[in-house]
This record gives C-alpha cells, sequence and structure tokens, in this order.
C-alpha cells in the first residue's frame, strides 16, 4: 500500500485565499462607514431622504458642509436649491436612504465587523 502525500495547492490558490483574507481584514475594522449623499431638504416620513449624485457631496461642491444653513429645513420642496450632504450607515430603498446619521464619527463608533474595543472611549 502506498502512502498518500498530502495535496499540494497551487501558488494561485494560495496567493488568491490570501488575498481574500486581507481584504477582510482591512475592510471589517477602521475602514469609512457606507454613505450616501442626500438632499437635507427632501426628507419624507414614509422614504427618508432623496440621494442624489456623489459629485454634489464632494470637495468644493458647496453642500452643506461649507455653507452656512439658513431658511426652513426639510420642507421636501424639491424646486429650491438642494442641501446635500453625506448620510452614513443608512437603510437604502430604491433612490431614498433613511435610519443612516449624518455624523461620520458616530457612525464609525457603531464598530464594524471584528472591530472590538475601537469606538471612542467614555469617562
Amino acid at each position: 500500500m502506498t502512502k498518500k502525500q498530502p495535496r499540494r495547492l497551487r501558488s494561485s490558490t494560495v496567493a488568491l485565499g490570501g488575498m481574500g483574507v486581507l481584504a477582510a481584514a482591512l475592510t471589517s475594522c477602521g475602514s469609512d462607514p457606507d454613505r450616501r449623499c442626500v438632499d437635507r431638504d427632501s426628507y419624507d416620513l414614509v422614504n427618508g431622504y432623496r440621494i442624489v449624485s456623489d459629485s454634489k457631496c464632494g470637495p468644493g461642491a458647496g453642500g452643506s458642509a461649507s455653507k452656512s444653513r439658513k431658511g426652513s429645513y426639510g420642507t421636501g420642496n424639491s424646486s429650491s436649491r438642494p442641501d446635500p450632504a453625506w448620510y452614513y450607515d443608512a437603510d437604502v430603498e430604491g433612490r431614498y436612504a433613511d435610519n443612516g446619521t449624518f455624523s461620520r464619527s458616530e457612525a464609525v463608533d457603531r464598530d464594524g465587523f471584528g472591530c472590538s474595543g475601537s469606538g471612542s472611549g467614555g469617562g
């Protein structure tokens, strides 16, 4: 009876497996939370905030991060100038996002998979 040799993995299999483990480790903890660019003035009680193009929330886009808020809030008036802002960790359905937060730090503090103790420490 011949002794069976252990199965040898190909280098490509090992490399791909290692890349998957590395990708999971890098994205599971400390990465940016999921975000959507929404119009803060478009809130609807049933649907949430209307999602707009990411370019409206980009640097120099003139969104809520770079201008002061004047006028009424949450009027839902789509003919007025939109007030884009990043909305984090939201439930997304179609072109609307709800149950999220406008605070990136709050979204990061919610922790992700394998991130025990990485949130901000309280006193």
